[in-house]
């Protein structure tokens, strides 16, 4: 019999020159929102928040807010730093243990430089990122893989999370609560705390990884970095190494959702971020995230939202201030590349 999973562990890695406001902050901010989600009832599981501290080797843990309990890791989040970025030390050490815990399904997150040392993996190679604006352009340069988008105070990817501001490990750590402990948590927290939170309402796609099956996950894997765009249910069976119906039968069991639906949540989840944080066209955004035929996009689209596109962007747009007169450019990526 597996163990009992009472909690859930966000790992918060520690490595040479991390904020320290932003480790002990995280580690604070989800001791509100247990308290907090306890007291509203409901039986979730606690946050189990761990230290992991980046050495000459692996990272090892150094602090554990629940010590004797169980469960398993569901995030891990980098933190900004003050200084410079991560060394080339830290880089070995902390790269092939954040690969594995992607590998096994949490999902990791970065804050200002920190998507440097998440950028190193890999993983975020042809991926959609940001990072603090005085640092884009030496990322995009870096790493010409990434989509260094300059304009996104955050990007949730599903799997992979990472912010721009220096002090945005705050709406990152909300961001984790409303996944694991609800909306309603993540709001109380943000209110007892004080901080702003942009918040994410409760049609926000939010993939379920922990789920155990390694081929369905890497098929997930593949399917956020492709924004499930040009896909096919062949295409996925051979990227999981699977039969057809065996990865019909074994995907809905894990995500709870056949591919075609979790396809179609992924674009639409890509859509709304494209209708509130730029201006392009509602053709033109349903043609990025795969939909030839926009009047099929728009039906899908309010299917899944219960809006039509035009209605999401009237209630949820966050550039109205800056006036038709803003350069549409602005929101586009900082740079593209096929390959490292």
């Amino acid at each position: 019999m597996p163990a009992v999973q009472d909690t859930l562990e966000i790992a918060v890695l520690a490595y040479p020159g991390a904020q320290a406001a932003a480790v002990h902050g995280l580690t604070d901010l989800f001791a509100v929102a247990n308290r907090l989600a306890a007291a509203q009832g409901g039986g979730r599981l606690p946050l189990r928040v761990c230290h992991w501290q980046a050495g000459s080797g692996a990272p090892a843990p150094v602090f554990d807010s629940h010590p004797g309990h169980g469960g398993r890791r569901v995030a891990v989040v980098i933190p900004p730093s003050l200084a410079a970025h991560p060394d080339a030390s830290t880089v070995s050490a902390c790269c092939p243990w954040l690969i594995e815990q992607h590998r096994q399904g949490a999902i990791l997150s970065a804050v200002c430089i920190g998507a440097f040392l998440l950028a190193e993996t890999g993983l975020l190679d042809g991926r959609r990122v940001t990072t603090h604006a005085s640092q884009a352009r030496q990322l995009a340069e870096a790493f010409p893989a990434l989509k260094v988008e300059v304009d996104a105070p955050i990007i949730d990817d599903g799997d992979l999370i990472t912010s721009a501001g220096l002090m945005a490990w705050a709406e990152v750590g909300l961001r984790l609560v409303a996944r694991l402990l609800g909306g309603s948590v993540a709001q109380q927290t943000a209110h007892f705390l004080a901080v702003e939170y942009q918040g994410q309402d409760d049609g926000h796609f939010n993939p379920v990884l922990g789920h155990g099956d390694g081929a369905v996950l890497r098929l997930q894997h593949w399917l956020q970095a492709k924004g499930a765009v040009d896909v096919s249910i062949a295409s996925m069976a051979a990227h999981a190494g699977l039969e057809a119906r065996t990865l019909l039968r074994r995907f809905r069991a894990a995500t709870g959702l056949n591919p075609t639906q979790y396809c179609q949540r992924l674009r639409v989840g890509r859509a709304r971020e494209m209708l509130e944080w730029t201006h392009d066209t509602v053709d033109h955004i349903a043609w990025t995230v795969g939909y030839q035929d926009p009047a099929t996009f728009r039906v899908t689209f309010r299917r899944i939202t219960g809006l039509a596109p035009s209605e999401y962007r009237r209630c949820h747009a966050r550039l109205c201030s800056s006036g038709p007169g803003r350069d549409p450019s602005a929101a586009q990526p900082l740079a593209h590349r096929t390959h490292r």
